[in-house]
């Protein structure tokens, strides 16, 4: 490969890959630079004079003439008399030489090797910089075109071609894409695998929501209002604790919009995912009330010290709170940072049992799972659907099925207990009618 072709060849590469002037100067001058000291040990007397544009390489040796006899003669920027005198006859001692070194005594394995670490050294580049690139972009929107499909993970082009992944656990479950489709998703985190960046994408994290309602909503774009936490149920359930700081500005009003224009379109990117917009608090008891709307709590007992929170409810409001699938008071108690335990409050006229006097019947463990989400009476657990029961413990149906049966039936034995006989009609009485 002649000198040309190799300067051409690389141009044409490092622009192609969007390499700047001096940056692709600076590498071509390197890698020749590599190549001198293999071959002379050292580069320093060495001028490296390259045009990219026309595919020109100069490579000049300087060298100082000595006498033939001089002790100096083996130094790398030295020369005997003699053999510059090859070069032209007039040279005298003590004048500088200054020899053309072509790019073919190297030799061709040089050459090659020369033109391999010119590409790898651009592709590092590459690297390097996508890697800050994205890396100063961790936490903000960008959109791209689905390029592949996976079970694992859906592979996208940003505008520059750079592959980006989107894996399964980061999409909304109801997502569902095809080559071509354009979606928008946050930057997650870049990674290094084998030396390479990769730029793993978010639709399922709450910094996605964020940038969202960012775009949607001026006043948090503007700093007028800030949004203090986000948690989500990706594609299902969201709580968004706001707060304003403009005593004029309903930061709930704010981000719901007239009719809820501005946060309908964050819902339709979600999937209709469900979001609560929720007006932040330092009250405590006041924030943990907002947080499990829609219920309505009747008292609550917090202990700061174990990091957990007894909410009474009535039974109508019980299955509110704790949501479909547990959700809501999953995202109410990380919302506020704070285990919530959720108790039936019972009616005065019903009695209750304690799950512990079922103690014959249902296993402990059983009972300590139950317990754990807050159902520590018979009324308590018949209160709450058996769907959410499975999804919120360890417990599989067929245990909830059985736990069901055994308090019911321990209820409707009570109820039958408790009601009167009809007393069967006596003489008397029936004399009395006669």
């Amino acid at each position: 490969m002649n000198t040309l072709n190799l300067i051409e060849s690389f141009s044409e590469f490092a622009k192609f890959k969007n390499i700047d002037r001096p940056t692709m100067m600076s590498i071509l001058e390197e890698v020749f630079r590599t190549m001198i000291r293999k071959k002379f040990d050292d580069d320093s007397n060495f001028d490296v004079i390259i045009n990219p544009d026309n595919g020109d390489l100069e490579i000049w040796r300087n060298r100082e003439i000595v006498d033939d006899e001089s002790e100096d003669i083996w130094d790398h920027d030295k020369i005997p008399l003699s053999d510059a005198q090859k070069i032209e006859p007039d040279f005298e001692v003590g004048e500088e030489v200054s020899e053309q070194v072509k790019l073919e005594d190297f030799g061709r394995r040089a050459v090659l090797m020369a033109r391999q670490t010119l590409i790898q050294r651009v592709k590092d580049l590459e690297r390097d910089n996508l890697y800050q690139k994205y890396k100063d972009m961790v936490g903000e929107i960008i959109a791209g075109e689905v390029y592949q499909v996976w079970g694992r993970e859906t592979l996208v082009l940003d505008q520059e071609e750079n592959e980006l992944s989107l894996p399964k656990p980061e999409q909304i479950p109801k997502d569902r894409y095809r080559k071509g489709d354009t979606i928008r998703a946050v930057v997650h985190r870049v990674d290094v695998l084998n030396g390479a960046p990769k730029i793993i994408l978010s639709r399922a994290a709450p910094a996605f929501l964020e940038r969202l309602m960012e775009q949607e909503v001026p006043e948090i774009a503007d700093g007028l209002i800030t949004i203090k936490n986000i948690v989500r149920e990706p594609g299902e359930r969201a709580k968004v604790a706001v707060e304003s700081y403009d005593d004029r500005i309903d930061p709930v009003g704010a981000c719901v919009g007239m009719k809820g224009s501005r946060i309908h379109a964050v819902v339709r990117e979600l999937e209709n995912e469900n979001i609560d917009i929720i007006n932040y608090t330092d009250n405590l008891e006041l924030y943990i009330q907002r947080a499990l709307s829609p219920a309505r709590i009747s008292t609550m007992k917090i202990n700061e010290q174990t990091g957990r929170v007894s909410v009474f409810l009535k039974p109508d409001q019980v299955s509110l709170a704790i949501g479909r699938g547990g959700a809501n008071i999953k995202l109410a108690s990380r919302l506020v940072g704070m285990e919530i335990d959720v108790f039936r409050e019972a009616d005065s006229y019903e009695e209750d049992i304690t799950l512990e006097e079922f103690s014959d019947e249902i296993e402990q463990w059983i009972i300590d799972e139950l317990k754990k989400i807050g159902l520590d009476t018979g009324r308590a657990v018949l209160a709450v659907n058996k769907a959410d029961i499975v999804r919120r413990t360890e417990l599989e149906e067929e245990n909830v099925e059985e736990v069901f049966r055994v308090i019911q039936a321990e209820f409707d034995g009570e109820d039958e207990a408790e009601t009167p006989a009809a007393e069967p009609a006596t003489d008397e009485s029936t004399e009395e009618k006669e």
